[in-house]
């Protein structure tokens, strides 16, 4: 009888602890998911970066300026044998 009794009671504490350990799992889910709610769904409507980037076709146009024509410069022999 005695032992019947002790059964019983780690069956009573035993049960007691897995209820309250699943209760406090509960607890604890649901509120991380009143608290995250809508970080979550911000992430399940977030577009992603599309992978190539968008190809802008851009015509530059710079028209030259005309080269002047090039100088004739005329080396006197004074000048020659100075350099």
């Amino acid at each position: 009888m005695a032992r019947q009794k002790v059964i019983l009671m780690f069956a009573l504490v035993a049960a007691t602890l897995f209820s309250g350990a699943f209760l406090l799992a509960i607890g604890t889910i649901a509120w991380m998911f009143a608290l995250y709610h809508d970080k979550m769904v911000a992430a399940l409507q977030f577009e992603p970066i599309p992978q190539n980037p968008p190809v802008y076709h851009i015509r530059i146009r710079r028209p030259r300026v005309a080269q002047p024509a090039p100088r004739q410069t005329r080396i006197t022999h004074s000048r020659a044998l100075a350099a």
